[in-house]
Order: structure tokens, then sequence, then C-alpha cells
């Protein structure tokens, strides 16, 4: 393989050994992906679909902005579909904001959490809270999935590859 076909990937990052730093360190990393992934595509393409689903690189990140506020910010989503599609109003430099407003506010709730096993405080939401290690795990999932379909929908629409 020449230098110049090379992917130019971030490496995972190194953290501290600690549960809290790698869990956290590798939803930072995932979450850093995808914005990147998403941030400079070119409208209209970030909004149209090259897949079957439907699935466009703006509502992956639309999509992730309300999972953040779902599980560590405790809103309520009605539905789940809708969030993949963006407001027509929105250009992309608007969601990868809102995305990047999301993750600060979601970093600054558990920056207070010093117990994994404690349940995630939701305030306004009924029921029982997952704990924060479920939660954090549950988001690496999440985003790491979503970030593998935004990699080949960013591919499809200008051959960006890498992160």
């Amino acid at each position: 393989m020449s230098p110049a076909s090379r992917r130019r990937d971030t490496p995972p990052p190194r953290t501290a050994d600690s549960e809290v730093e790698v869990l956290r360190g590798f939803l930072d990393y995932l979450r850093a992906s995808i914005a990147a992934k998403v941030d400079g595509a070119a409208e209209p393409r970030v909004r149209t679909s090259d897949v079957p689903s439907g699935t466009t690189l703006l509502g992956l990140l639309n999509h992730l902005v309300a999972v953040e506020n779902a599980t560590f910010l405790g809103e309520k989503v009605g539905n789940w579909q809708a969030t993949f599609r963006p407001d027509p109003q929105d250009t992309v430099a608007d969601v990868v904001a809102r995305y990047r407003a999301t993750v600060d506010r979601a970093n600054k709730v558990l920056d207070e959490c010093t117990d994994l096993g404690a349940p995630l405080p939701r305030p306004g939401r009924a029921g029982p809270s997952p704990s924060v290690r479920w939660a954090l795990t549950h988001m690496i999932e999440e985003t790491g999935r979503h970030a593998g379909h935004a990699d080949i929908l960013r591919e499809l629409i200008d051959g960006t590859t890498g992160r």
C-alpha cells in the first residue's frame, strides 16, 4: 500500500486505567469521530440517502443528539424514528453545533457521577434510571454503530474516508 492510499485514521484513545476514564475516553473518541464525519459534508447530499433504509448522514447525527439528551439529560423522546429526520431549515453547522453542545451538557452531568454503579441522575424523568456504567456503555455502542454508518454514508457522498 502506498503512503498516499493509506487511511488517515485517528487511533483509539490512550486513557488512564480506571474504568470511568476508559469508558469516557472511548465515548469522547467516538463522539469526536462522528461529529468530524458530518462536519463539512455538502448540502443537499448530507440529507440524501443512498441506501434503501433512507438513512442520511445528517439524520444520524440528529438522532444522536436525541439519544444523548434522553440518556444523560433525561429528555423524553416520543418518536425515535422522527429523530433521524433533521428539520429542513437545519444546516450541517446547526446540527453539528447542537450535537457538540449536547455532548458538553452530558459531560457536565457525567463529571458529577463518581460511582459507575449508581443510578444516572435524570431530573424530571419518572421511573428507575440506569446505572452510569450502563449509560456510558450504551452510548459507546450507539455512537460506535452510527459512526460506522456515517463512515459509509460520507464515503458515498464525496469519497471522504477515515476519521
